[in-house]
């Protein structure tokens, strides 16, 4: 059976964690989607997979729109966290961004926004 929890222990918070993933963080861009990644490293050692989603005030000036992509953005990572492990590895941190002014109409964009930005990476 999958799990398709999102607990604590996987929410990126650490003000040091987050600088360092923009410090040595490795960037890519697919659509509407753009992520930051940080792989385990011995200089860096990451114990478990954290997860952080972010979207700009610049384009979104509503909190409610923001807080709508960010809930849907952590959905689809919640449901779909396999893929986004064996994409990115098992031990990763990664900050997820939506790059667009255009709010989305319905969950099923997003998802597969995500699931193609998953797929190039395994290419």
């Amino acid at each position: 059976m999958t799990n398709f929890k999102y607990p604590k222990a996987e929410k990126l918070k650490k003000n040091n964690e987050i600088t360092l993933l923009f410090e040595k963080g490795k960037w890519k861009t697919n659509g509407n989607l753009r992520i930051i990644i940080l792989k385990n490293k011995p200089t860096f050692p990451i114990e478990t997979t954290k997860f952080a989603v972010s979207v700009s005030k610049k384009y979104f000036k509503k909190a409610v729109h923001r807080n709508r992509i960010k809930r849907l953005l952590r959905e689809c990572y919640r449901l779909n966290k396999d893929m986004f492990k064996e994409a990115f590895g098992e031990k990763t941190i990664a900050m997820l961004f939506w790059v667009s002014p255009e709010l989305p109409q319905k969950y099923q964009d997003v998802e597969k926004q995500f699931i193609k930005l998953c797929e190039a990476q395994k290419k």
